[in-house]
């Protein structure tokens, strides 16, 4: 396997910035009581780290060691009042629905740890799709999570109600304890994804070292 493919894949499943690394985990937990906000909060993700890794990758030369976190933090800052903005004006009741958690993306430790350990690093390409690979094992898990708490918890899927009227919804999906338990299931379906990964012929490592 092509070291560019173990890149992007390796955000999927081995390192979810979610059920592996745990970072970022309150606006996880908080906006998951509903498909739609955890739609949006995965697509701002996920543009906000895209587009940080990649300017931040292109610039890496020119960034003085001595400020650089700084200067991470203002990149990322722009990126996430781009998407505020965006939503504040096209979606307002998803904004309004998602509160703090979009301007927290500045300070969310999945950006923040990707362009330290990654962007600052490696090229554009290779950037590109470390980010892609992290936003998109981070958008799995949360949307995941939100469609079995807002089914069970509430008994709709995107605000459409899906189940019999006999049906009593459980609140206790949608509280912070339900919350967590949903998320421990999320961890444990990763690790038994991981394993049989890391037990199949795409999984091992290329022996070549594939470029």
């Amino acid at each position: 396997m092509s070291r560019r493919l173990s890149v992007f894949l390796q955000g999927l499943v081995i390192e979810n910035p979610l059920a592996v690394i745990m970072i970022g985990l309150c606006s996880a937990l908080a906006v998951t009581t509903s498909v739609a906000n955890g739609i949006g909060m995965s697509l701002a993700m996920t543009f906000v780290i895209v587009a940080s890794e990649l300017i931040i990758s292109l610039f890496r030369k020119l960034i003085p060691e001595s400020i650089r976190m700084p200067i991470f933090i203002i990149v990322i800052a722009a990126f996430t009042t781009m998407v505020d903005l965006v939503m504040k004006a096209y979606f307002p009741e998803l904004s309004k629905a998602m509160g703090v958690f979009i301007p927290l993306i500045v300070v969310n430790c999945i950006i923040m740890g990707r362009v330290e350990a990654f962007a600052s690093k490696e090229g554009p390409l290779d950037s590109t799709l470390d980010a892609l690979g992290m936003g998109l094992g981070y958008t799995w898990v949360l949307v995941g999570m939100a469609v079995v708490r807002e089914i069970l918890g509430n008994g709709t899927l995107l605000g459409f109600p899906i189940m019999p009227e006999s049906y009593q919804p459980i609140l206790f999906f949608v509280l912070p304890p339900g919350g967590f338990l949903v998320f421990a299931l999320f961890i444990s379906l990763n690790q038994i994804l991981k394993k049989k990964w890391l037990e199949s012929p795409l999984g091992c490592p290329d022996p070549e070292g594939g470029k």
